[in-house]
Parts: C-alpha cells; structure tokens; sequence
C-alpha cells in the first residue's frame, strides 16, 4: 500500500508543476538546458538513440525534444504527472514532426505495453523517495541492452537555491554510479555540461540494461 504521506507530497509537487508550465519551456531555453540535454545526447555518435523512447518525468519535453534533433525518427512516449506539462510536452514534439504518445501517470505507476530501447530522464531521481527503486523501475521498461540517459542534480551552491523551491536531493557522482549498479545499469560514460547553470547544478549519466 502506498504511503498516505508520499501521496500527498507527489500530489503537491505535481500541483507545483502544473503551475509553473506555461513559462517552463522558455525558462529552460534561457538557462541553456535544452542547449545542454543536445550537447549530451549528441557527444558520442556511436551511441545509438533507439527507436522507441520513453522520457520519464518529461516536463515540457526538452530532452525528448532535444533527441528529435539528433535523431528525427522512431517512437516517443512522454511519461509525466503533469497535465500542463504533458500539454505543453506533446506540442513541443509535435512542432518538431514526432506525433508522440502521452500518459499522464508516475514512474511507479507506469505499465507499458512494451519494452522501450532508450529511456530519458532529466532531474527525476532528485524527487524520488527511494532512487534505487526508480532505476530499478527504468530498468524493467527497458529492453535488453537499451540505454538510460539520465542527468541528475549535482552538489552545488546553486541547487541550494533551488532546493528552496523544489526540495529536490542532489548526488554525487559517485553515489549516482553506485546506484546504476545496484539497479541493473552499466554505467558507460558520464558527460559535464560545458557552461551555463547546467554546469553548475547537472552531470549526465549513459547506461546501459544489463
């Protein structure tokens, strides 16, 4: 049985969330995320995107967005708790000529239909109760060998800020390698953001199901 307590903080972040939609897309431009999430998925050639993607907790749907850039084809479902998200997430990708699939829903409420080949998921572990469990749950949506690009907020001034609004966690990046493995992810390779606030408050993070 779910904790009463979780679900009343999940309900209030997803409140939070729905409220700051309409100027989330804007504001992640202009704090170079969306620059960021390219500059990550695009860093080695070599690693292939998939052609059926799952962003977890896509937000207004930057990362999924910044795939279609770099990879303009296969399937993409937006997994997000958010309406106005969701809402906002579907036209951003729609703009970009992907008819992505949407479900308003919870990591730890999501079944899916099939395996996914390459799973996003931008600042989702920060507000998890138990991490190891949200990778855990990544990990059986994903297809054999398919690859989780995860960027997580790191320890730094800045995320104090932050916090302030969010409450979100920050880690290390030796504790988020720790709990790949513990999860059922190698990790392959970790990627810094160049500059901007990503520099400060995120690292990214390739694995891959194993």
């Amino acid at each position: 049985m779910r904790d009463p307590s979780q679900s009343i903080k999940s309900e209030q972040l997803g409140q939070k969330y729905d409220a700051a939609a309409p100027g989330w897309a804007d504001k992640m431009r202009l704090l170079g995320y969306f620059d960021a999430y390219l500059g990550f998925l695009s860093a080695d050639p070599a690693a292939n995107l998939g052609d059926n993607a799952l962003d977890v907790g896509c937000g207004t749907g930057a990362f999924a967005e910044a795939r279609a850039v770099v990879q303009p084809h296969g399937s993409v479902t937006l997994l997000e708790p958010s309406e106005s998200m969701l809402f906002r997430a579907k036209g951003a990708l729609a703009r970009r000529g992907i008819d992505a699939a949407i479900v308003r829903n919870w990591l730890s409420e999501f079944k899916a239909v099939q395996p996914y080949d390459c799973i996003l998921a931008a600042h989702v572990l920060e507000h998890c109760t138990d991490p190891i469990d949200a990778l855990r749950q990544m990990r059986e949506l994903a297809a054999p060998g398919a690859r989780l690009w995860l960027v997580v907020s790191k320890p730094h001034w800045c995320n104090a800020i932050i916090w302030l609004q969010w409450r979100h966690r920050t880690y290390r990046p030796d504790v988020v390698a720790k709990m790949l493995a513990q999860s059922g992810w190698g990790l392959e390779a970790e990627h810094g953001f160049p500059t901007g606030p990503p520099s400060r408050t995120s690292r990214g993070y390739r694995a891959v199901a194993i």
